[in-house]
């Protein structure tokens, strides 16, 4: 085993289990009265992805199927400058998080920022990045639903075996556009 899984079968778990206070975090972070610009737009799209019913590795996909959206999450606010982290604890936490999934991704980490990227012109459950920032009333509701999600969030297992960071890779690497 490598450094490199070692340090990601050590840390995936974790991010599974602060999924819920992550996707809470970011939704605070809308919440606030100066939620505007990149920061927001990203972490709305972030959070948008948690609803998708099609993403990158099914949700229900044994040890894997949340990883993905932690994996987002990171991207996401690892795109943010940082001086809008500023005093972000958790925010500050994430985006220096996704150097591990520079790492593990390799050079397929530009696809997967790519991606994240598009998120922001992506739509679920009918809202826009574009609705969720400009309307008050949905931004509010938005936010609600992740509190919900958040709160009905079962962490699943991840076990310590290389061969998930093997089908892991796989699933990404087949999933993210070129």
């Amino acid at each position: 085993m490598t450094t490199l899984d070692s340090r990601c079968l050590d840390a995936f778990p974790n991010w599974l289990r602060s999924l819920g206070d992550d996707a809470r975090a970011l939704g605070a972070a809308l919440e606030r009265d100066d939620a505007s610009g990149p920061a927001a737009k990203r972490a709305a799209a972030a959070l948008n992805y948690l609803f998708k019913s099609l993403d990158l590795i099914p949700d229900g996909l044994e040890d894997l199927g949340f990883i993905d959206d932690a994996f987002v999450l990171r991207a996401a606010v690892a795109g943010v400058p940082a001086d809008q982290l500023a005093g972000q604890a958790v925010l500050t936490r994430l985006a220096s998080e996704a150097g591990l999934v520079k790492e593990f991704l390799g050079e397929a980490y530009a696809r997967l920022a790519r991606y994240v990227d598009g998120l922001e012109q992506s739509s679920a459950r009918g809202r826009s990045v574009n609705d969720i920032l400009s309307n008050p009333a949905v931004r509010a509701d938005f936010v609600r639903e992740v509190k919900q999600w958040a709160d009905g969030y079962a962490v699943p297992s991840f076990s310590r075996d290389e061969r998930n960071l093997v089908k892991l890779k796989s699933f990404l690497l087949a999933k993210l556009p070129a």
